[in-house]
Formats: structure tokens, C-alpha cells, sequence
């Protein structure tokens, strides 16, 4: 499709706020599916950490109680 001009482009033939707002839509949608992974990975990877430390601990416990 060919526009004359960009306020032609932006008004898309009459059917500017259904476009537009389709494509607001869209991009939140992305942005937020990548924020949520985000989130997610770096809660994860803070759980493994925590429980890596924990068995740590519970093994250096247990090493000690088996050199008494």
C-alpha cells in the first residue's frame, strides 16, 4: 500500500485507531513477555543459588558431625 504523504500513512486510510492501538497492543504485549522472563530468570537463578548455599551447609554440617 502507498501513502502520498505521512499523515496519509498515519491516518491508514480512516483506520488510524485500529491500527495503531493493534500495534500499541502488540509491542506491550512483547515488552512485557520480555520483562516477565526477565523477572522470572533472575528468581530462579536466586533460588538456585540459595539452595546450592543450603546443601552446602547442610553437607559441611554433617561432615563436621561425622569428624566428632
Amino acid at each position: 500500500m502507498h501513502f502520498s504523504s505521512f499523515s496519509a500513512f498515519l491516518d491508514m486510510g480512516g483506520y488510524a485507531g485500529y491500527v495503531w492501538s493493534a500495534f500499541a497492543i502488540t509491542f506491550l504485549a512483547m515488552f512485557w513477555v520480555v520483562f516477565s522472563a526477565h523477572l522470572t530468570r533472575r528468581k530462579l537463578i536466586r533460588e538456585i543459588k540459595n539452595r546450592v548455599a543450603r546443601e552446602q551447609r547442610i553437607k559441611k554440617a554433617q561432615n563436621m558431625e561425622n569428624t566428632l
